[in-house]
């Protein structure tokens, strides 16, 4: 292998290290203040209907997030999964029980893929006049959901990870740092 070949993996592979790096930086680093929404992101729910730890976790973000006054409304966003469930569907059942009025949960059952959750939630964030929002999933996820909704023309686009690690986060860290740059060049694409 060439001196010149060599360099570009060096190159390549300290890009890649430095950009997962921060991915992880942005990730833990919440948002501190307040915002008109939280959007939580969906994840599996169970064959039995109950939500995956890892979506779990996300709800309980978000409560806290209401709780804390640091939100007045949420919305939740997944699709239809394999198991037969809506996740915000099951999210916003969850937030019910736990005393959320049925008035401050908004649903977007159409959120099958990250992209679609932030073309949907600009289409409600504009009929309803939000302007800011803390953004709610794992860690590594927060990057690239943020630059989508900035892809769209928001603003105040800030963040707060789920508490829920697994082993799993190393394959999604290397499917973030690809699913970045992709939405970085649709958003150069777009003009934004």
């Amino acid at each position: 292998m060439s001196k010149a070949i060599k360099r570009v993996l060096l190159l390549a592979l300290a890009w890649f290290l430095i950009h997962t790096m921060l991915i992880v930086v942005d990730g833990l680093m919440d948002s501190p203040g307040k915002a008109d929404v939280a959007l939580i992101l969906g994840n599996t729910v169970h064959e039995n209907g109950k939500m995956s730890a890892r979506l779990q976790s996300r709800v309980e973000k978000g409560l806290d997030l209401y709780r804390a006054g640091r939100v007045k409304t949420i919305v939740v966003s997944g699709g239809l999964g394999k198991e037969g469930f809506y996740e915000a569907e099951v999210m916003k059942n969850y937030l019910l029980a736990q005393q959320v009025p049925a008035a401050r949960v908004i649903v977007d059952n159409k959120g099958n893929t990250t992209q679609l959750t932030a073309l949907n939630f600009n289409q409600i964030r504009k009929k309803l006049g939000f302007r800011s929002v803390i953004v709610v999933s794992q860690y590594y996820h927060l990057s690239r959901t943020k630059l989508a909704l900035r892809n769209l023309g928001m603003e105040n686009v800030y963040s707060a990870h789920a508490p829920y690690f697994e082993f799993r986060d190393l394959y999604s860290l290397v499917r973030e740092f690809f699913g970045f740059y992709a939405y970085l060049l649709q958003g150069l694409a777009q003009g934004t």
